[in-house]
């Protein structure tokens, strides 16, 4: 079932992109999550898509900021707990390296990055509001790797623990939609007026009918895989159509 446009809130994947590019809401966000300033946005590219080579899985950035100093910010804003975050962390982390650094460029010229994932789920299962994570030797923790890379898990479900007045009043919002100070404020604001842009409604129109789309050809290529291995095992007609829902002349042609 597609949410309504006007039902849109943070928490969806269309209203964050178009929210976090506003650059002053989107640099107060990292900040506040990161407890340090990362200066002036260079950009700001939301939906940004990365294809390494041509047979590998390819990533597509909900929120991906370059500052001037040319540190890299990736934002994503996680609903459904689909089990795979420190390794899709691990994923977006080595496409973000392979795609900014251009052949024969030193190791050394790559960017710092910091791969922040924004969950309403509490992906370590610690109860801590903030997981962050650096490559640090085992036999010395004092010692860090330094290559130049951070991960961030937030974790909504704990606002009520969330030290920090700031983060705690912004993870209040995004579980509860209560705006409790400007910042939050500023985001509703930002949301309403999305709202009332018709051009947004389209786009939100567009994108929620091509997804619709490529579902309902997933789920039907699913049910033809099946009917066909089930169809090889020698099972009789009448239950393929009660397993995939598919007619019985689909079923004959496969």
């Amino acid at each position: 079932m597609v949410k309504r446009f006007e039902d849109l809130t943070l928490q969806d994947d269309f209203m964050f992109c178009k929210v976090m590019q506003n650059q002053k809401l989107c640099k107060k966000l990292i900040e506040m999550i990161l407890f340090d300033t990362i200066g002036k946005i260079a950009y700001v590219s939301v939906q940004h898509s990365i294809n390494t080579y041509e047979q590998a899985k390819s990533v597509r950035f909900d929120v991906l900021v370059q500052a001037e100093n040319g540190k890299f910010y990736d934002v994503e804003m996680q609903v459904s707990n689909e089990r795979n975050i420190p390794k899709r962390m691990r994923f977006y982390q080595a496409a973000l390296d392979i795609s900014f650094l251009d052949k024969g460029n030193s190791y050394n010229n790559l960017n710092d990055s910091f791969i922040i994932f924004i969950c309403l789920f509490d992906v370590i299962g610690k109860n801590r509001p903030v997981y962050t994570f650096k490559n640090l030797c085992i036999e010395d923790k004092n010692t860090p790797l330094q290559d130049g890379t951070q991960k961030v898990i937030i974790n909504a479900e704990a606002f009520k623990n969330t030290e920090d007045k700031e983060l705690k009043e912004f993870l209040t919002y995004l579980k509860t939609g209560k705006t409790n100070n400007e910042f939050t404020r500023g985001i509703e604001e930002m949301i309403q007026t999305v709202k009332q842009n018709e051009q947004a409604r389209q786009e939100y129109r567009l994108l929620s009918t091509f997804e619709m789309d490529i579902k309902d050809s997933t789920e039907y290529r699913v049910k033809k895989e099946t009917a066909k291995l089930m169809k090889k095992r020698g099972y009789p007609v009448s239950e393929i159509l009660i397993m995939t829902g598919l007619s019985e002349s689909e079923i004959e042609k496969l």
